[in-house]
């Protein structure tokens, strides 16, 4: 009874913030007191409070129980990949078909699967972050073409600049798997301070991917003219 003062005490304090609130305190105050008579049996007063909160949370009361599902502690999740060292780059691309994305990115490159919803995936490209958004079942990519060394180099592209026994191995997983290439595993810039490993090749969505490997890795960046 101690329990039922107190509740239509506060509410009655509730009222006198607005005069016009008179008949819903009348209602919550009969609410109070049925819910009370439904745990009334209950053995303790502490989880008479609880049950009662969670019959007044329904009704739009308390909310901090529905916030608490927003809370990244609450959210059950697994880690699969760390994030690469320094500042690892985000894209985002779109793609046609999120399943189909699923065994090209996941089985196919090997890439770690992170957040996903019904309409994005997040995996990790080496630690990098890439987003598959799913754009609609008639996307394809737009291709334009650029010369380099000899190729034609489809744009827009993106990939990784990986170590030499990497690029080798991805270059057979990709073989095995069927993929074709756009430009096949090959040499360019030879004898060149840019000399590189590079191949080109397309996911099932048509975006263009390259993946290279400097023959000498501090020269990723080295400024020169390139003559065609």
């Amino acid at each position: 009874m101690a329990f039922l003062r107190l509740s239509i005490a506060a509410l009655s304090t509730f009222s006198s913030f607005s005069r016009g609130a008179s008949k819903l305190l009348l209602e919550q105050k009969r609410f109070v007191g049925i819910a009370l008579k439904c745990v009334g049996t209950t053995r303790t007063h502490t989880t008479r409070i609880s049950v009662l909160s969670k019959i007044l949370n329904v009704r739009g009361g308390d909310s901090s129980e529905q916030t608490s599902r927003h809370l990244s502690s609450e959210t059950k999740y697994e880690k699969l990949a760390d994030p690469a060292p320094g500042s690892p780059f985000h894209l985002a691309l779109p793609v046609h078909n999120l399943e189909i994305a699923k065994d090209f990115y996941g089985n196919v490159l090997g890439c770690a699967e992170g957040r996903s919803s019904e309409k994005w995936q997040d995996y990790s490209l080496n630690g990098h972050q890439i987003v598959c958004h799913w754009v609609g079942e008639d996307y394809r990519c737009n291709d334009y073409f650029n010369p380099v060394d000899g190729d034609d180099i489809p744009v827009p592209h993106f990939g990784l600049a990986l170590t030499e026994d990497q690029f080798h191995a991805l270059a057979d997983r990709l073989k095995k798997s069927g993929v074709e290439f756009i430009i096949e595993p090959h040499l360019r810039f030879k004898g060149q301070p840019g000399e590189q490993w590079t191949m080109f090749f397309k996911d099932p969505s048509g975006n263009n991917l390259e993946f290279k490997a400097m023959t000498k890795i501090d020269n990723l960046f080295a400024k020169y003219n390139v003559v065609e």
